[in-house]
């Protein structure tokens, strides 16, 4: 192990589950219970012996010891601590490090906490823009949307690196018995499967239904009836979910109640993501597209339209190749509206994606919007120092009738520049040159300070305003 693992939250936590005290853990593993007295208070790391005997003796995954990965969680404590609330109690770095490493619950729970006070403060002030809309005249629409919810469910996905082993082997095995991999009927294979196994039809709305949602099932019929402007590779997804619905509820389930959601509809969106989830592993098998996604050096393109997919599903899986013992090059993707609102965001990275506010504007996701049909290449480098070889691509969903917006998104995927060997957009690319974009969080907490595309001055500087000088930004930021 060329870098030094203190997990000793997570061998107390096994100890506990197991229910064995120091000294008859220490001797399972034919150690001093001084030892392990040191690990679990983080005074020793973990060496490679010590783990390669916890997984042999215990019968586990050793790669569990670093699925909290403590890295997002203090950039996460970082952003939270940047709010004007905690003014003047700011924790060093490292604290911020030895507060996650020996008690990465309590920095679970603090981020929790944080959230929920954002989101009331922001449901306050939507209640006072609807006070003063109606005290003018208008008509309030009601009490703004609760995103809390998603942002649990997006937050559950961060910290499990987007993969879910059970369901991501069980979507193989069926890929496998149906042979759908890349298969040009693929579709047929899964209406027929439906058909047989479940007794649901599959049929198409008709063509004046250019309203119809994507998917809509009946459950006294037993038919699914697909939008007709659906493109193969959607309608492929969306008959995929079904199946996900109809024969992997038991670990759906499973997985629901072991993540511990707050509320009911928290649960039923993570449900629906897990379907997603499947349905995606079923279309693009593990070992097969990641064997071929090597092969081709992640050629985005490349890959869709060998396996039918979208460019959107190929980037999505390729974000969760994180399988124990077989991982991919580690990805984080995200999709974005025309506004920046961030839709999709999943990260195998450390990538430091905002929880909060927009993303950073030096960002070429941004000018996907401007270059639609051409995938950009940047270079950027986050506040960490750490360095990322970053993809972006435009696309669109056309309208389907005379006055109807065209929906244009940005897709963005990258990796840490180290992978870059391995990704074919890096070819023709001086990695060492100088002109490495200088990428932040986002404005709020960011602490580049002469950054000339800065929207907001930070959170936690003063900011200084000097009449007798002018720059392109009108104010410049405190030490």
């Amino acid at each position: 192990m060329s870098k030094k693992v203190f997990a000793g939250h997570a061998v107390r936590n096994l100890r506990e589950r197991l229910g064995l005290t120091q000294m008859d853990f220490a001797r399972r593993l034919s150690l001093s219970p001084s030892y392990i007295n040191q690990i679990e208070s983080n005074q020793r790391p973990l060496t490679a012996a010590v783990l390669l005997a916890i997984g042999r003796i215990f019968d586990l995954d050793i790669t569990r010891f670093g699925a909290d990965d403590l890295d997002r969680i203090v950039a996460d404590l970082r952003e939270a601590l940047a709010d004007p609330v905690f003014r003047g109690l700011e924790p060093s770095l490292q604290d911020l490090k030895n507060a996650t490493t020996h008690a990465p619950a309590f920095a679970h729970a603090f981020l929790r906490l944080h959230g929920a006070m954002r989101r009331l403060v922001e449901r306050r002030a939507a209640l006072d823009d609807a006070v003063t809309l109606a005290a003018a005249g208008g008509e309030a629409e009601g009490e703004a949307r609760n995103l809390a919810p998603y942002e649990e469910v997006r937050d559950h996905f961060h910290y499990i690196d987007n993969y879910v082993d059970g369901l991501d082997r069980a979507a193989e095995e069926m890929s496998a018995a149906l042979d759908l991999f890349a298969r040009p009927d693929a579709g047929a294979v899964l209406e027929r499967h439906l058909r047989e196994r479940h007794d649901i039809g599959v049929e198409t709305a008709p063509p004046d239904a250019v309203d119809a949602p994507l998917l809509r099932f009946d459950r006294h019929r037993r038919v699914a009836t697909l939008a007709r402007g659906l493109d193969p590779a959607s309608r492929l997804f969306r008959l995929a979910t079904l199946i996900a619905r109809f024969e992997q509820g038991e670990l759906i389930d499973a997985h629901v109640t072991e993540a511990g959601f707050r509320s009911t509809a928290a649960r039923e969106v993570c449900r629906l993501s897990l379907q997603n989830y499947y349905a995606g592993a079923l279309i693009l098998p593990y070992r097969r597209f990641a064997r071929l996604a090597r092969e081709k050096r992640h050629d985005l393109d490349l890959l869709a339209a060998i396996t039918g997919a979208s460019l959107e599903q190929v980037c999505h899986r390729l974000s969760t190749l994180q399988r124990p013992g077989e991982k991919g090059v580690p990805f984080y993707f995200l999709k974005v509206d025309r506004a920046g609102n961030v839709i999709k965001r999943h990260s195998a990275t450390r990538f430091q994606f905002a929880r909060y506010g927009g993303a950073c504007p030096v960002w070429n996701v941004h000018e996907a919007f401007e270059q639609p049909s051409k995938l950009l290449a940047q270079l950027g480098e986050m506040p960490d120092g750490v360095r990322y070889l970053c993809l972006a691509r435009g696309t669109a969903k056309p309208a389907q009738r005379f006055g109807q917006r065209e929906r244009r998104y940005a897709l963005g995927i990258g990796c840490e520049l180290s992978y870059a060997g391995e990704i074919v957009y890096a070819d023709g690319i001086d990695l060492k040159a100088a002109g490495i974009a200088p990428l932040g969080v986002n404005c709020r907490i960011c602490p580049r300070t002469q950054c000339p595309d800065r929207a907001f001055p930070p959170l936690d500087r003063e900011i200084v305003l000097d009449p007798d000088r002018r720059g392109v930004v009108p104010f410049e930021v405190g030490e």
